[in-house]
């Protein structure tokens, strides 16, 4: 449980109890609904990660809305967009094993989390990390609902893959940006599951490749 839920549902049971001094039971229940709900939106359920080298997994519950190409600094990428509904698990997990080389805010829009402009003009944190010979982007995005992004890991810390990262309050958007050699583990329309669910599998680089080479060639040798 994210301790949010806790303070959000301590007040609606004092405004509960108020309520039924000051006006009788019955106006205490939709207080008391209001509580349990926050309890449960805030629930923070363990997952199995996966440990294969490479793979990269959902940072958040969710749909997947869309996988396109776009260009990055004059490179190709691809990008995986999630969309989290009211009913989703909020929390954020880091993608992949590596160090966080650097985290921006970026003041913007609330426009709805399937808009196509929300990518680039919506309140958001952009998160990088170098790991596994890769350097990968996450993006938090605020949605028509959200009015709040936690992040509450800083530049140089080291996370795992499927370490929490943060939180998106309500309706909101997870973007992942990775090198477009990754081999795509889902597709449009797929529903997805922070931490577990293996999105793609990054591609050794051709230096790690001919790393690979040498040993086996030494290991044939012997």
């Amino acid at each position: 449980m994210v301790r949010d839920g806790y303070y959000y549902a301590a007040f609606l049971v004092v405004a509960a109890l108020l309520l039924a001094w000051l006006a009788g039971a019955l106006w205490a229940v939709p207080c008391l609904l209001l509580a349990a709900f926050f309890l449960w939106f805030f629930r923070d359920p363990e997952r199995l990660i996966p440990d294969t080298p490479g793979a990269v997994v959902s940072p958040a519950d969710g749909k997947v809305t869309d996988i396109s190409t776009i260009a990055v600094g004059g490179a190709q990428r691809t990008r995986i967009s999630i969309f989290l509904n009211v009913f989703d698990v909020h929390v954020n997990r880091s993608p992949i094993f590596g160090v966080i080389r650097d985290v921006r805010y970026q003041r913007g829009k609330f426009l709805n989390a399937m808009n196509e402009a929300c990518a680039d003009q919506n309140e958001q944190t952009i998160v990088c990390v170098e790991g596994e010979g890769h350097t990968l982007v996450f993006k938090q995005i605020a949605g028509l609902l959200a009015r709040r992004i936690v992040f509450t890991k800083k530049v140089g810390d080291t996370v795992a893959r499927g370490e929490r990262v943060g939180l998106i309050k309500f309706g909101s958007r997870t973007d992942v940006i990775l090198d477009s050699s990754a081999a795509l583990q889902v597709k449009r329309g797929d529903r997805v599951k922070g931490g577990a669910t293996v999105l793609a599998y990054l591609q050794p680089k051709p230096d790690e490749l001919a790393g690979v080479g040498r040993i086996s060639a030494q290991q044939g040798e012997l």
